[in-house]
């Protein structure tokens, strides 16, 4: 009896200091963790992005991307996108550099088939749309957390699971520039540290857009948000809303390097 009562006592007192632990991260430790999660490495899948405008009208886009850890120390990373269909969209591609380095700018890329000519996507134009979605350009890249302030506001639920909200405010002017938000609120799992809700403040049109991520699924032991939706409101009104769809996950398929290439770009699959 005495040996089941030291395990409860040790049981509990081990209980108690998790969540101590837990509550004691700062909003800084906790999207540090966010962007240290791991996110599976030389990834292969396909996508389906579904357009939604204020009249209820859809349009659909198939998408085949691949994605690796890359640099030096293995923190960058490239990924290349081709689209499938529908024949408007057809062979378009987009190529992303996406640096660890906080003082280097991501590198992206677009092709366009009907012109034949590659565009590099300039800082000034990456909160812009990305290909009609309600995505911009600097959201296909991750935030570097060293051009943010963090604050945590609350702890709360999202679908009985346990979050943390932390509001996200760009530390100088470049980052809010590049992304178009002069802040954004995200809801993070105390799980699993996976972003699953959020709202970003656009710095013009008095617009918001709120992301919410539908599906969440382990592929390999790795947490992949399968069905993710954007939607962009002014006041109430929605005015758009992308849904985006991933399947058919594949990690660890290595690919040579001249996949993440402006060449491969162009030549498509």
């Amino acid at each position: 009896m005495k040996k089941q009562i030291v395990h409860l006592i040790g049981v509990a007192g081990l209980l108690i200091s998790t969540s101590i632990v837990a509550e004691a991260l700062t909003a800084q430790q906790i999207m540090q963790k966010v962007y240290d999660r791991e996110d599976g490495n030389h990834a292969i899948m396909e996508m389906e992005m579904l357009l939604v405008d204020k009249q209820g009208e859809q349009r659909t886009r198939s998408v085949k991307s691949y994605r690796r850890d890359a640099g030096a120390n293995g923190k960058d990373t490239e990924s290349i996108m081709f689209f499938l269909a529908p024949a408007d969209v057809k062979d378009t591609g987009f190529l992303t550099y996406d640096y660890d380095d906080v003082n280097k700018d991501d590198d992206q890329w677009l092709y366009l088939p009907a012109l034949k000519k590659t565009k590099r996507i300039a800082s000034s134009d990456k909160s812009s749309s990305f290909m009609g979605t309600d995505f911009t350009y600097a959201d296909m890249t991750k935030r570097n957390i060293a051009n943010y302030t963090y604050t945590l506001l609350k702890e709360d639920q999202v679908n009985s699971d346990k979050v943390w909200v932390i509001e996200s405010v760009p530390s100088n002017d470049k980052e809010k520039e590049e992304t178009g938000y002069s802040k954004s609120v995200l809801f993070v799992r105390q799980d699993n540290f996976v972003p699953v809700r959020g709202v970003s403040w656009l710095e013009k049109g008095e617009k918001l857009k709120y992301m919410e991520v539908k599906k969440l699924e382990q592929v390999d032991g790795i947490w992949v948000s399968t069905e993710v939706t954007m939607t962009t409101k002014k006041d109430k009104e929605t005015l758009h809303q992308t849904v985006m769809k991933s399947r058919n996950i594949q990690f660890n398929q290595p690919q040579p390097d001249e996949v993440f290439s402006t060449r491969k770009l162009e030549q498509g699959l």
